[in-house]
């Protein structure tokens, strides 16, 4: 048996031998801008709070390349992202949804927004387990960072449609039960961070990359929210196909003798 006592002063003399200052200060970076959102839902800046938990998601987005890129990836890095994403993307758009828009459900109001943080906790929790045992290029669940980033995007399009109306607490409520059941589930998307999307491509893949860039530029308040609207419905349209295909497979096999 490994004695526990020596991998406590293994992992002590890991930490004596320093730690990777520019990755984990981009995680740094997302911890702020998620803890600001959070601040700036308190004072009632709704706005400034959605940019700053998509600003975390950008954060988020590149930690992890910046530690592959240039060889920096360690365990504390990886602990540190977990703990920054129940932050920016658990904390943040959950008290943004109570405060925008459930509070006037009061305790109810409140529950669900803590669903939303808890499956979110759980759904990252689950991650760290099955990292070293699922495909790359597939989340199973909605990916956290995924379901703030449409929480914040619906926060802005409110506003830029207007920022008037009661829809909002009836529709976030709706969307809060949905974003903590993708988060669970066992459906799969498709992974943004899959190295072989930074690989080469066909020159058309730039050309359709700029044009999107320069629609979303355009207007970044509507397209982005359609883009995380498309996210979200991708996970179930791609499980309803597959599960429909596996059964007309089964249909077509030839009965056993």
């Amino acid at each position: 048996m490994i004695d526990n006592d020596c991998l406590r002063n293994e992992k002590r003399e890991n930490l004596r031998k320093g730690v990777y200052v520019l990755p984990n200060l981009i995680t740094a970076a997302g911890i702020f801008a998620g803890f600001y959102s959070i601040i700036a839902t308190t004072d009632g800046n709704f706005e400034t709070a959605a940019w700053f938990i998509l600003l975390a998601a950008i954060f988020d987005g590149l930690d992890g390349k910046v530690a592959r890129l240039t060889g920096t990836s360690s365990k504390f890095g990886v602990e540190l992202d977990s703990l920054a994403d129940v932050i920016s993307f658990g904390v943040a758009p959950g008290v943004l949804l109570y405060v925008w828009a459930l509070r006037p459900f009061g305790k109810w109001g409140w529950l669900a927004a803590f669903l939303y943080v808890i499956c979110g906790a759980l759904r990252l929790a689950r991650f760290n387990v099955q990292v070293s045992t699922v495909e790359s290029k597939r989340f199973i669940g909605m990916p956290i960072p995924a379901a703030a980033c449409i929480v914040a995007t619906c926060v802005l399009l409110f506003y830029e449609l207007g920022g008037t109306g009661t829809i909002k607490m009836v529709s976030m409520v709706l969307l809060v039960f949905l974003l903590a059941f993708l988060l669970v589930s066992n459906i799969k998307y498709v992974s943004l961070k899959d190295p072989d999307l930074f690989k080469r491509q066909p020159f058309t893949t730039l050309v359709v990359a700029i044009i999107l860039l320069v629609v979303i530029v355009s207007n970044p308040q509507i397209m982005l929210f359609l883009i995380g609207m498309a996210y979200l419905l991708s996970g179930p349209v791609v499980h309803f196909i597959g599960w429909r295909k596996k059964r007309q497979e089964k249909k077509q096999m030839p009965p056993e003798s």
